[in-house]
Formats: structure tokens, C-alpha cells, sequence
């Protein structure tokens, strides 16, 4: 069982550009309605990929670098990498099976 990670600023290349499973991020910020509809289903998808996959946030308003380099418009904006490389993207909410099964042919 795996929970689901904090990516800021600093540790975003060594956890998500230089990880060897692909990685789930959210972008969110903690006024955001559909951000926190999301909350839940981030966390439950954490659980559920175990360490087949990283699954983790990043708050807009906290780590702008990595949010102005994916140039983040609208939130909540959900990036899924491999390699280093953005490979699929989600903007609005989601329900959790689309972002696992995403994930699963990725693994």
C-alpha cells in the first residue's frame, strides 16, 4: 500500500522526472472546489497502484516553478510521466478508474 506523495519545487526532478515507474501528479490549490473533490480519489488511487506507480499533489500556489514549466492554466490539471516525459494528461475532475487504468498500461 502506497500513500500518496508531496511534490514541490525542490524534490520534483528527483521524484518524478528521475523515478523508474511512472508517476501520477495532481496540481491543485487548496481553494479550488474541483481540487478538492479530487483530494479523496488521488489518495485512494494511491492505495490502490501500490508501487507500480507514484501518485502524488503539487499546490499551485506553493511550488510555482514546476507549475509555470508544465504551464499549469487550469486546475485541478493531472500529468501522468514516464521517463521524465509528460505522456498523458487530465484537466478537471476524474473518476479513479480512467487515472488507474492510465496508470496500469503504463506499468
Amino acid at each position: 500500500m502506497s500513500q500518496e506523495m508531496e511534490f514541490t519545487d525542490q524534490n520534483f526532478d528527483q521524484e518524478v522526472i528521475k523515478a523508474n515507474v511512472p508517476v501520477l501528479v495532481d496540481f491543485w490549490a487548496p481553494w479550488c472546489g474541483p481540487c478538492q473533490m479530487m483530494g479523496p480519489i488521488i489518495k485512494e488511487l494511491a492505495e490502490a497502484v501500490g508501487g507500480k506507480a507514484k501518485v502524488g499533489k503539487v499546490n499551485v500556489d506553493e511550488n510555482a516553478a514546476v507549475s509555470s514549466q508544465y504551464e499549469i492554466m487550469s486546475i485541478p490539471a493531472i500529468k501522468i510521466f514516464k521517463g521524465g516525459v509528460v505522456v498523458k494528461e487530465f484537466v478537471g475532475v476524474q473518476v479513479m478508474e480512467s487515472l488507474k487504468k492510465a496508470l496500469e498500461e503504463l506499468a
